[in-house]
Protein backbone atom coordinates (compact mmCIF):
# COMPACT_ATOMS: atom_id res chain seq x y z
CA UNK A 1 0.00 0.00 0.00
CA UNK A 2 1.52 3.07 -0.69
CA UNK A 3 1.42 5.65 2.12
CA UNK A 4 -0.15 8.91 0.44
CA UNK A 5 -0.26 11.22 4.39
CA UNK A 6 2.08 11.94 7.20
CA UNK A 7 -0.73 10.31 9.14
CA UNK A 8 0.40 6.90 7.79
CA UNK A 9 3.64 6.90 8.71
CA UNK A 10 5.33 5.70 11.72
CA UNK A 11 4.54 8.84 14.75
CA UNK A 12 8.50 9.35 15.28
CA UNK A 13 9.48 9.31 12.20
CA UNK A 14 6.18 12.11 11.66
CA UNK A 15 7.56 14.31 14.42
CA UNK A 16 11.23 14.12 12.93
CA UNK A 17 9.75 15.12 9.15
CA UNK A 18 7.00 17.63 10.79
CA UNK A 19 9.96 19.43 12.51
CA UNK A 20 12.60 19.13 9.80
CA UNK A 21 10.04 20.58 7.39
CA UNK A 22 9.48 23.36 9.91
CA UNK A 23 12.66 24.23 9.72
CA UNK A 24 13.64 24.30 6.06
CA UNK A 25 10.48 26.49 5.27
CA UNK A 26 11.83 29.08 8.09
CA UNK A 27 15.45 28.44 6.14
CA UNK A 28 13.41 29.26 2.74
CA UNK A 29 11.02 32.46 3.89
CA UNK A 30 13.77 35.15 3.20
CA UNK A 31 13.50 36.85 6.50
CA UNK A 32 16.58 38.04 7.64
CA UNK A 33 18.71 36.37 9.76
CA UNK A 34 21.99 37.56 12.05
CA UNK A 35 23.80 34.86 10.03
CA UNK A 36 25.09 34.78 6.36
CA UNK A 37 25.09 30.88 6.23
CA UNK A 38 23.63 27.84 7.79
CA UNK A 39 25.06 24.97 9.73
CA UNK A 40 23.47 22.08 9.58
CA UNK A 41 24.25 19.89 12.53
CA UNK A 42 21.73 17.37 12.14
CA UNK A 43 23.94 14.37 11.38
CA UNK A 44 27.36 12.52 12.50
CA UNK A 45 28.70 12.56 8.50
CA UNK A 46 32.23 14.21 9.28
CA UNK A 47 32.39 14.84 5.44
CA UNK A 48 28.93 16.91 5.22
CA UNK A 49 31.37 19.13 7.95
CA UNK A 50 34.50 19.72 6.29
CA UNK A 51 36.30 16.77 7.05
CA UNK A 52 38.04 15.31 3.58
CA UNK A 53 37.69 11.42 2.22
CA UNK A 54 41.13 9.04 2.86
CA UNK A 55 42.84 9.19 -0.47
CA UNK A 56 43.78 5.80 -0.18
CA UNK A 57 40.31 4.56 -0.15
CA UNK A 58 38.62 6.67 -2.73
CA UNK A 59 42.03 6.33 -5.45
CA UNK A 60 41.50 2.43 -5.24
CA UNK A 61 37.24 2.86 -5.68
CA UNK A 62 37.97 5.08 -8.28
CA UNK A 63 40.25 2.61 -10.43
CA UNK A 64 37.49 -0.02 -9.59
CA UNK A 65 34.89 1.96 -11.41
CA UNK A 66 36.96 2.95 -14.43
CA UNK A 67 39.73 0.42 -14.65
CA UNK A 68 41.59 2.04 -17.57
CA UNK A 69 43.04 4.06 -14.55
CA UNK A 70 45.06 1.11 -13.82
CA UNK A 71 48.09 2.09 -16.35
CA UNK A 72 47.51 5.41 -14.57
CA UNK A 73 51.20 5.98 -13.67
CA UNK A 74 50.24 9.07 -11.05
CA UNK A 75 48.28 6.94 -8.79
CA UNK A 76 50.69 4.87 -6.15
CA UNK A 77 51.34 1.19 -7.69
CA UNK A 78 50.40 0.16 -3.97
CA UNK A 79 46.89 1.83 -5.25
CA UNK A 80 46.61 0.13 -8.56
CA UNK A 81 48.04 -3.19 -7.07
CA UNK A 82 44.91 -3.18 -4.64
CA UNK A 83 42.49 -2.46 -7.27
CA UNK A 84 43.82 -4.96 -9.14
CA UNK A 85 42.87 -7.47 -6.82
CA UNK A 86 39.92 -6.37 -5.97
CA UNK A 87 38.37 -6.42 -9.62
CA UNK A 88 39.73 -10.03 -9.52
CA UNK A 89 37.42 -10.78 -6.58
CA UNK A 90 34.42 -9.55 -8.61
CA UNK A 91 32.15 -11.84 -11.29
CA UNK A 92 33.84 -10.58 -14.71
CA UNK A 93 35.87 -8.53 -12.61
CA UNK A 94 33.56 -5.89 -12.48
CA UNK A 95 32.20 -3.91 -9.96
CA UNK A 96 28.70 -3.66 -12.01
CA UNK A 97 27.93 -7.68 -11.22
CA UNK A 98 24.60 -8.32 -10.08
CA UNK A 99 25.32 -9.50 -6.72
CA UNK A 100 22.71 -10.92 -4.43
CA UNK A 101 24.30 -12.53 -1.47
CA UNK A 102 25.30 -11.72 2.18
CA UNK A 103 28.92 -10.43 1.16
CA UNK A 104 31.39 -11.46 -1.40
CA UNK A 105 33.47 -14.11 -0.09
CA UNK A 106 36.92 -12.06 -0.48
CA UNK A 107 35.64 -9.39 1.57
CA UNK A 108 34.28 -11.62 4.00
CA UNK A 109 37.39 -13.92 5.01
CA UNK A 110 39.05 -10.32 4.52
CA UNK A 111 36.67 -9.08 7.26
CA UNK A 112 37.94 -12.64 9.87
CA UNK A 113 41.37 -11.78 8.67
CA UNK A 114 40.93 -7.92 10.57
CA UNK A 115 39.31 -9.80 13.06
CA UNK A 116 41.52 -12.34 13.99
CA UNK A 117 44.26 -9.94 13.74
CA UNK A 118 42.66 -7.47 15.85
CA UNK A 119 42.08 -9.93 19.04
CA UNK A 120 45.74 -11.10 19.11
CA UNK A 121 44.90 -14.74 17.64
CA UNK A 122 41.59 -15.23 18.44
CA UNK A 123 40.09 -17.03 15.30
CA UNK A 124 37.36 -15.80 13.24
CA UNK A 125 35.84 -17.43 10.34
CA UNK A 126 34.32 -15.62 7.24
CA UNK A 127 31.01 -18.26 7.73
CA UNK A 128 30.10 -16.21 10.31
CA UNK A 129 30.81 -12.89 8.63
CA UNK A 130 27.43 -11.38 6.86
CA UNK A 131 27.90 -7.91 5.21
CA UNK A 132 25.18 -6.04 5.15
CA UNK A 133 24.09 -2.54 3.87
CA UNK A 134 24.81 -0.22 7.16
CA UNK A 135 25.31 -1.64 10.71
CA UNK A 136 21.44 -0.53 11.44
CA UNK A 137 20.17 -2.82 8.22
CA UNK A 138 22.09 -5.72 10.07
CA UNK A 139 20.80 -5.02 13.43
CA UNK A 140 17.48 -4.60 11.96
CA UNK A 141 17.71 -8.31 10.43
CA UNK A 142 18.56 -9.47 14.34
CA UNK A 143 16.05 -7.76 16.31
CA UNK A 144 13.49 -8.81 13.67
CA UNK A 145 14.88 -12.83 14.37
CA UNK A 146 14.36 -11.94 18.04
CA UNK A 147 10.65 -10.34 17.70
CA UNK A 148 7.73 -12.60 18.84
CA UNK A 149 4.54 -12.61 20.53
CA UNK A 150 2.34 -9.15 22.21
CA UNK A 151 1.76 -7.59 25.36
CA UNK A 152 3.49 -9.26 28.39
CA UNK A 153 4.57 -11.98 25.98
CA UNK A 154 6.31 -9.42 23.83
CA UNK A 155 10.44 -9.58 23.07
CA UNK A 156 12.44 -7.24 25.06
CA UNK A 157 15.34 -6.12 24.53
CA UNK A 158 17.63 -4.12 27.70
CA UNK A 159 19.14 -0.90 26.17
CA UNK A 160 21.36 1.15 27.25
CA UNK A 161 20.05 5.27 28.14
CA UNK A 162 21.27 7.56 26.33
CA UNK A 163 21.17 5.47 23.84
CA UNK A 164 22.08 5.82 19.65
CA UNK A 165 19.23 8.23 19.00
CA UNK A 166 18.45 5.49 15.88
CA UNK A 167 17.74 2.33 18.41
CA UNK A 168 14.47 3.19 19.63
CA UNK A 169 12.81 3.37 16.18
CA UNK A 170 14.51 0.60 15.25
CA UNK A 171 13.37 -1.30 17.88
CA UNK A 172 9.56 -0.25 17.87
CA UNK A 173 9.83 -0.66 13.90
CA UNK A 174 10.67 -4.26 14.73
CA UNK A 175 7.95 -4.57 17.40
CA UNK A 176 10.61 -5.20 20.24
CA UNK A 177 9.72 -3.25 23.72
CA UNK A 178 12.98 -1.47 24.66
CA UNK A 179 13.60 -2.08 28.96
CA UNK A 180 16.11 0.81 29.44
CA UNK A 181 18.61 0.57 31.38
CA UNK A 182 20.50 3.81 33.06
CA UNK A 183 24.21 4.42 32.43
CA UNK A 184 26.00 6.37 35.37
CA UNK A 185 26.96 9.43 34.03
CA UNK A 186 28.91 10.32 37.18
CA UNK A 187 30.71 7.35 36.52
CA UNK A 188 31.93 8.49 32.71
CA UNK A 189 28.80 6.63 31.73
CA UNK A 190 29.78 3.56 33.28
CA UNK A 191 27.57 0.24 33.00
CA UNK A 192 26.54 -0.74 35.94
CA UNK A 193 25.50 -4.25 36.75
CA UNK A 194 23.21 -3.42 39.43
CA UNK A 195 21.39 -1.40 37.00
CA UNK A 196 21.35 -4.26 34.46
CA UNK A 197 19.29 -6.58 37.08
CA UNK A 198 17.11 -3.84 38.09
CA UNK A 199 16.06 -2.96 34.78
CA UNK A 200 15.72 -7.03 34.21
CA UNK A 201 13.43 -7.98 37.00
CA UNK A 202 11.16 -4.86 36.24
CA UNK A 203 10.51 -5.99 32.80
CA UNK A 204 9.56 -9.26 34.33
CA UNK A 205 5.22 -9.10 32.96
CA UNK A 206 5.44 -6.52 30.75
CA UNK A 207 7.65 -8.43 28.21
CA UNK A 208 9.95 -11.70 27.90
CA UNK A 209 13.40 -10.39 27.43
CA UNK A 210 15.85 -11.50 24.59
CA UNK A 211 18.72 -9.62 24.53
CA UNK A 212 20.45 -7.01 25.71
CA UNK A 213 21.85 -4.51 23.55
CA UNK A 214 25.20 -2.61 24.35
CA UNK A 215 27.50 0.09 22.52
CA UNK A 216 31.20 0.41 23.17
CA UNK A 217 32.56 2.86 22.39
CA UNK A 218 29.43 4.32 23.60
CA UNK A 219 27.22 6.54 21.37
CA UNK A 220 26.13 9.23 22.35
CA UNK A 221 28.35 8.67 26.08
CA UNK A 222 31.84 8.60 24.46
CA UNK A 223 32.46 6.14 27.11
CA UNK A 224 35.07 2.95 26.42
CA UNK A 225 34.29 -0.18 28.51
CA UNK A 226 37.11 -2.08 30.37
CA UNK A 227 37.80 -5.79 30.75
CA UNK A 228 35.92 -6.40 33.90
CA UNK A 229 33.10 -4.36 32.78
CA UNK A 230 32.52 -6.03 29.45
CA UNK A 231 33.61 -9.47 31.58
CA UNK A 232 30.33 -8.60 34.09
CA UNK A 233 28.29 -8.32 31.21
CA UNK A 234 29.06 -11.28 29.44
CA UNK A 235 28.42 -13.01 32.88
CA UNK A 236 25.07 -11.28 33.02
CA UNK A 237 23.85 -12.47 29.68
CA UNK A 238 24.85 -15.97 29.89
CA UNK A 239 23.15 -16.45 33.81
CA UNK A 240 19.87 -14.45 32.45
CA UNK A 241 19.85 -16.33 28.89
CA UNK A 242 20.20 -13.14 27.01
CA UNK A 243 21.99 -12.60 23.57
CA UNK A 244 24.29 -10.01 23.32
CA UNK A 245 24.05 -7.38 21.04
CA UNK A 246 27.28 -5.44 20.53
CA UNK A 247 27.39 -2.09 18.38
CA UNK A 248 31.40 -1.73 18.20
CA UNK A 249 31.34 0.44 15.08
CA UNK A 250 33.54 3.73 16.78
CA UNK A 251 36.24 0.66 17.81
CA UNK A 252 39.33 2.90 15.91
CA UNK A 253 38.13 6.07 17.32
CA UNK A 254 39.40 5.67 21.04
CA UNK A 255 41.87 8.55 21.33
CA UNK A 256 41.55 9.48 25.43
CA UNK A 257 44.60 8.70 27.06
CA UNK A 258 45.22 5.34 29.22
CA UNK A 259 42.41 3.44 26.89
CA UNK A 260 42.24 1.04 24.51
CA UNK A 261 39.30 -0.51 22.76
CA UNK A 262 39.04 -4.26 23.80
CA UNK A 263 35.95 -6.22 21.95
CA UNK A 264 33.36 -8.13 23.11
CA UNK A 265 34.48 -11.15 21.73
CA UNK A 266 38.13 -11.03 22.95
CA UNK A 267 37.07 -10.93 26.46
CA UNK A 268 34.80 -13.39 26.10
CA UNK A 269 37.40 -15.92 24.25
CA UNK A 270 39.51 -15.40 27.24
CA UNK A 271 36.76 -16.66 30.05
CA UNK A 272 36.30 -20.12 31.06
CA UNK A 273 35.08 -22.72 28.56
CA UNK A 274 31.19 -22.81 29.50
CA UNK A 275 31.19 -18.85 27.86
CA UNK A 276 32.98 -19.59 25.61
CA UNK A 277 30.50 -22.44 24.01
CA UNK A 278 27.15 -20.79 25.46
CA UNK A 279 26.87 -16.91 24.95
CA UNK A 280 25.16 -15.54 21.78
CA UNK A 281 27.15 -12.68 20.77
CA UNK A 282 26.59 -10.69 17.54
CA UNK A 283 28.86 -7.76 17.11
CA UNK A 284 28.36 -4.81 14.40
CA UNK A 285 30.95 -2.60 12.71
CA UNK A 286 30.22 -0.09 10.26
CA UNK A 287 32.28 1.93 7.50
CA UNK A 288 29.81 5.14 8.17
CA UNK A 289 31.30 5.33 11.77
CA UNK A 290 34.95 4.75 11.49
CA UNK A 291 37.62 7.37 11.33
CA UNK A 292 36.80 7.00 7.64
CA UNK A 293 33.30 7.99 7.75
CA UNK A 294 32.05 6.59 4.45
CA UNK A 295 28.43 7.31 5.32
CA UNK A 296 26.96 7.29 1.49
CA UNK A 297 28.92 3.97 0.42
CA UNK A 298 26.30 1.84 2.85
CA UNK A 299 28.33 -1.06 4.40
CA UNK A 300 29.00 -2.88 7.67
CA UNK A 301 28.88 -5.91 8.77
CA UNK A 302 28.42 -8.54 11.64
CA UNK A 303 30.08 -11.39 13.40
CA UNK A 304 27.93 -13.67 14.96
CA UNK A 305 29.03 -16.06 17.61
CA UNK A 306 27.55 -19.42 19.04
CA UNK A 307 24.23 -19.46 17.43
CA UNK A 308 21.99 -22.25 16.21
CA UNK A 309 23.44 -22.89 12.49
CA UNK A 310 19.76 -22.82 11.61
CA UNK A 311 19.46 -19.78 12.52
CA UNK A 312 22.56 -18.24 10.51
CA UNK A 313 21.16 -19.76 7.45
CA UNK A 314 18.00 -17.32 8.00
CA UNK A 315 20.00 -14.59 8.72
CA UNK A 316 22.13 -15.05 5.52
CA UNK A 317 18.69 -15.58 3.60
CA UNK A 318 16.84 -12.15 4.84
CA UNK A 319 19.85 -10.50 3.58
CA UNK A 320 20.04 -11.72 0.53
CA UNK A 321 16.17 -10.83 -0.15
CA UNK A 322 16.55 -7.61 1.27
CA UNK A 323 18.76 -4.68 -0.04
CA UNK A 324 22.57 -6.19 -0.93
CA UNK A 325 24.96 -4.14 0.52
CA UNK A 326 26.39 -1.85 -2.63
CA UNK A 327 29.94 -3.72 -4.37
CA UNK A 328 31.66 -0.32 -3.87
CA UNK A 329 30.76 -0.46 0.05
CA UNK A 330 31.75 -4.45 0.22
CA UNK A 331 35.34 -3.21 -1.41
CA UNK A 332 35.51 0.00 1.22
CA UNK A 333 35.34 -2.43 4.10
CA UNK A 334 38.88 -4.14 2.69
CA UNK A 335 40.23 -1.08 2.46
CA UNK A 336 39.42 0.15 5.55
CA UNK A 337 40.18 -2.59 7.50
CA UNK A 338 43.33 -3.22 5.97
CA UNK A 339 45.49 0.07 5.25
CA UNK A 340 48.54 0.74 3.46
CA UNK A 341 51.40 -0.90 5.26
CA UNK A 342 55.09 0.13 5.98
CA UNK A 343 57.13 -0.05 2.87
CA UNK A 344 54.34 0.20 0.71
CA UNK A 345 54.26 3.85 -1.70
CA UNK A 346 51.11 4.88 -0.31
CA UNK A 347 51.51 4.28 3.85
CA UNK A 348 53.24 7.76 4.96
CA UNK A 349 50.22 9.51 3.23
CA UNK A 350 47.66 7.44 4.63
CA UNK A 351 49.41 7.65 8.22
CA UNK A 352 49.38 11.34 8.36
CA UNK A 353 45.76 11.49 6.84
CA UNK A 354 44.31 9.12 9.78
CA UNK A 355 46.75 10.27 12.38
CA UNK A 356 44.98 14.10 11.41
CA UNK A 357 41.62 12.42 11.68
CA UNK A 358 42.48 10.86 15.04
CA UNK A 359 43.93 14.29 16.15
CA UNK A 360 40.89 16.39 15.02
CA UNK A 361 38.52 14.11 16.81
CA UNK A 362 40.98 14.36 19.90
CA UNK A 363 41.30 18.40 19.69
CA UNK A 364 38.11 19.23 18.73
CA UNK A 365 36.74 16.72 21.97
CA UNK A 366 38.78 19.00 24.21
CA UNK A 367 38.36 22.04 23.28
CA UNK A 368 34.07 21.59 23.28
CA UNK A 369 34.33 19.77 26.23
CA UNK A 370 35.69 23.42 27.92
CA UNK A 371 33.75 25.21 25.93
CA UNK A 372 30.35 23.42 27.21
CA UNK A 373 31.97 22.88 30.96
CA UNK A 374 32.42 27.23 31.44
CA UNK A 375 28.68 27.58 30.64
CA UNK A 376 26.55 28.33 32.90
CA UNK A 377 24.22 25.05 34.04
CA UNK A 378 26.21 22.78 31.78
CA UNK A 379 28.15 19.85 32.92
CA UNK A 380 30.23 17.06 30.40
CA UNK A 381 31.72 14.54 30.84
CA UNK A 382 34.62 13.79 29.07
CA UNK A 383 35.25 11.35 25.59
CA UNK A 384 36.99 8.53 25.86
CA UNK A 385 36.02 7.94 22.25
CA UNK A 386 33.95 8.04 19.15
CA UNK A 387 32.44 11.49 17.74
CA UNK A 388 30.08 12.89 20.67
CA UNK A 389 30.34 14.50 23.66
CA UNK A 390 27.10 14.44 26.08
CA UNK A 391 26.65 17.33 28.58
CA UNK A 392 24.39 17.83 31.16
CA UNK A 393 22.19 20.83 30.87
CA UNK A 394 20.00 22.24 33.80
CA UNK A 395 17.77 24.76 32.32
CA UNK A 396 15.85 27.27 34.36
CA UNK A 397 12.65 26.22 35.41
CA UNK A 398 10.55 28.80 33.32
CA UNK A 399 12.36 27.66 30.51
CA UNK A 400 11.18 24.36 30.61
CA UNK A 401 8.00 25.17 31.32
CA UNK A 402 7.61 27.16 27.89
CA UNK A 403 9.27 24.47 25.92
CA UNK A 404 6.38 22.16 27.08
CA UNK A 405 3.92 24.18 26.07
CA UNK A 406 1.63 22.85 22.61
CA UNK A 407 2.20 19.94 20.96
CA UNK A 408 5.49 20.84 19.69
CA UNK A 409 7.43 20.40 23.19
CA UNK A 410 10.79 19.58 21.00
CA UNK A 411 11.00 22.21 19.24
CA UNK A 412 11.21 25.47 20.46
CA UNK A 413 15.23 25.26 21.80
CA UNK A 414 15.83 23.63 18.84
CA UNK A 415 13.45 26.29 16.60
CA UNK A 416 14.58 29.40 18.78
CA UNK A 417 18.26 28.15 17.81
CA UNK A 418 17.84 28.15 14.12
CA UNK A 419 16.40 31.62 14.31
CA UNK A 420 19.16 33.11 16.47
CA UNK A 421 21.62 31.32 15.25
CA UNK A 422 21.22 29.78 11.65
CA UNK A 423 22.03 26.10 12.91
CA UNK A 424 20.29 23.41 11.70
CA UNK A 425 19.18 20.76 14.51
CA UNK A 426 17.40 17.47 14.21
CA UNK A 427 15.38 15.93 17.25
CA UNK A 428 13.19 13.01 17.83
CA UNK A 429 10.84 12.59 19.90
CA UNK A 430 12.72 11.75 22.90
CA UNK A 431 13.99 14.11 25.98
CA UNK A 432 17.55 13.50 25.42
CA UNK A 433 19.48 16.12 22.89
CA UNK A 434 20.58 14.57 19.92
CA UNK A 435 23.76 16.40 17.39
CA UNK A 436 23.18 19.73 18.19
CA UNK A 437 21.22 20.74 20.47
CA UNK A 438 18.03 18.75 20.47
CA UNK A 439 15.95 19.12 23.27
CA UNK A 440 16.79 16.84 26.17
CA UNK A 441 16.08 16.85 30.09
CA UNK A 442 18.79 17.36 31.57
CA UNK A 443 21.60 17.83 28.46
CA UNK A 444 22.86 18.13 24.86
CA UNK A 445 24.47 15.87 22.58
CA UNK A 446 27.43 17.59 21.07
CA UNK A 447 28.87 16.46 17.39
CA UNK A 448 32.68 16.97 17.25
CA UNK A 449 33.61 14.72 14.29
CA UNK A 450 33.67 18.15 12.53
CA UNK A 451 36.45 20.23 10.52
CA UNK A 452 38.02 22.72 13.32
CA UNK A 453 36.60 25.93 11.87
CA UNK A 454 33.50 24.62 11.47
CA UNK A 455 33.67 23.24 15.24
CA UNK A 456 34.71 26.43 16.26
CA UNK A 457 31.78 28.65 14.51
CA UNK A 458 28.95 26.52 16.15
CA UNK A 459 30.65 26.56 19.58
CA UNK A 460 30.29 30.27 19.37
CA UNK A 461 26.83 30.22 18.34
CA UNK A 462 25.61 27.74 20.59
CA UNK A 463 27.60 29.68 23.57
CA UNK A 464 26.34 32.94 22.46
CA UNK A 465 22.79 31.83 22.49
CA UNK A 466 23.13 29.74 25.75
CA UNK A 467 24.34 33.06 27.42
CA UNK A 468 21.50 35.16 25.92
CA UNK A 469 18.78 32.69 27.09
CA UNK A 470 20.24 32.40 30.68
CA UNK A 471 20.31 36.29 30.95
CA UNK A 472 17.20 36.91 29.36
CA UNK A 473 15.38 34.56 31.69
CA UNK A 474 17.39 36.15 34.26
CA UNK A 475 16.07 39.46 33.82
CA UNK A 476 12.82 38.53 33.53
CA UNK A 477 12.57 36.85 37.20
CA UNK A 478 14.76 40.15 37.92
CA UNK A 479 11.86 42.30 36.46
CA UNK A 480 8.51 40.24 37.80
CA UNK A 481 10.30 40.30 41.25
CA UNK A 482 10.84 44.27 41.02
CA UNK A 483 7.07 44.23 40.07
CA UNK A 484 6.18 42.41 43.16
CA UNK A 485 7.94 44.25 45.03
CA UNK A 486 6.45 47.87 44.01
CA UNK A 487 2.83 46.27 44.20
CA UNK A 488 3.40 45.47 47.65
CA UNK A 489 5.23 48.60 48.77
CA UNK A 490 1.90 50.61 46.62
CA UNK A 491 -0.61 48.37 48.86
CA UNK A 492 0.80 49.18 52.14
CA UNK A 493 1.10 52.58 51.76
CA UNK A 494 -2.59 54.37 52.95
CA UNK A 495 -4.92 55.80 50.23
CA UNK A 496 -4.57 59.12 49.90
CA UNK A 497 -7.64 61.78 49.49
Amino acid sequence: KTMTSLKDINPRVRTITVSSQTERCYLLQGAKKSFKDTIDVSSGDPHRTGIKPVTFIRQVLAICLYPQLLNEESLPLDVRLRAQRLLESCDGESVGEDFLSSGLRHVRQRIAEFITRRDAGVPAYSKNIFISCGAQKAQMVIVKLLSRGEGHLQTGVLTPLPCPHTLPMLLEEAGVKAVSYLLEEERQWAVDLKELHRALSTSRGCCVPRAIYISNPGNPTGHVQDRKSIQEVIEFAAAEKLVLLVDEVYQDSVYAQNQEFVSYKKVLFEMDKVFRESVELISFHSLSCACVAECGLRAGYMEIINMDPEVMNFVDTMLCTDISTPVTGQLALDLMLHPPQPGDSSYDAHAQETWFLRATLFQNAERALKVLNDLPGVRCQPAMGGIYLYPCLHLPLEIREEAEVGTQKLSLFSFHLLKQTNMMTWHPKTFWFFCLPVFRRPGWKQMFGTARNTLEEVLSRLSSFHLRLINRKAQDRALVASNRRSCKTIRSEPLMI
